[in-house]
């Protein structure tokens, strides 16, 4: 989830430059990517994604979508404007001994010809871009005629588990602490109504749009510790947020999560947090036969 650089009116504060991209990589590889494997692996599927495709990843992360493409023996390019997170990347894909394509690229501006891949996605990654209408529309110009993009998304706020969980940790020891703010919603959620998403696919130009809501991430986890790495691995806005807090009171928060943790867990002590998700797929129009 890993390409904002475009900023717009009114949402300069929740946009991360580069370098806070590559800042969180390490912790981005590994405490949210690894978990991100099923839930893509579903996704392909329902995009089409055949051994022998082309595969264009945008916003790709470190890997989460399309290191499951590559494993589906499709022909795999994932870009990402931060550096440090296509190194990781490259190296988990070399790990492996995937034969793999990462290049540094925005996603407002693919460098990249027309009609060029049969599948193009991108997982927690154009879902958060300011002008998602433009990132969209570099996602259909480049796909081939025929072919389908793809677009997993975060649902209903409301029902995203570990985000309230942490916020209400932190507001248990930090009483005045605020969070995001209410009235302009974070990036993330700005196609948590499936019917919007639908509609962007749309205006994108996009034929056949189907939007799966019966898919959810899920995020296991067995100590304060562990859900603290995922929720400011997956995004530089959280650790923001929590920049100004102290030692003690961070230390007092993870004591807080443990406890909630606990509640919450089963038999083997690891709970589970779920989050809804929109999977978006659409069909580029095949060329007007002259």
């Amino acid at each position: 989830m890993t390409d904002i650089k475009h900023e717009t009116a009114g949402q300069d504060e929740h946009v991360a430059p580069v370098e806070a991209w590559d800042a969180i990589a390490a912790q981005y590889d590994e405490h949210v990517a690894p978990g991100e494997a099923d839930l893509a692996t579903a996704a392909l599927r329902l995009a089409g994604l055949q051994a022998g495709d082309t595969f264009l990843d945008v916003a790709a992360g470190t890997g989460g979508l399309s290191l499951p493409a590559a494993r589906l023996g499709a022909e795999v390019l994932a870009t990402d404007w931060s550096p440090k997170m296509i190194e990781r990347f490259e190296a988990r894909a070399r790990v492996e001994g995937l034969e793999v394509e990462g290049r540094v690229m925005d996603c407002h501006a693919l460098d990249l010809p027309d009609d060029s891949y049969d599948v193009v996605g991108s997982q927690f990654g154009v879902m958060l871009v300011p002008d998602q209408a433009r990132a969209l529309r570099e996602m259909v110009r480049v796909t081939k005629p025929g072919g389908h993009v793809l677009l997993i998304a975060y649902g209903d706020v409301a029902r995203f588990e570990a985000f309230h969980v942490f916020l209400s940790a932190i507001q248990a020891v930090v009483p005045d602490f605020e969070g995001p703010a209410e009235d302009e919603p974070m990036l993330e959620f700005q196609v948590a109504d499936p019917e919007v998403l639908r509609q962007r696919l749309i205006d994108a130009r996009l034929t056949d749009v189907t939007v799966d809501i019966r898919h959810e991430e899920r995020i296991t986890v067995r100590t304060g510790q562990q859900l603290w790495d995922w929720t400011v691995g997956s995004n530089p806005i959280p650790g923001m947020l929590v920049a100004d807090l102290t030692d003690t009171q961070r230390a007092d928060i993870l004591r807080v999560l443990d406890g909630m943790l606990r509640e919450r867990g089963d038999g083997d002590g690891s709970a589970v947090l779920t989050a809804p998700l929109n999977i978006g797929v659409g069909t580029k129009q095949g060329a007007v036969p002259e």
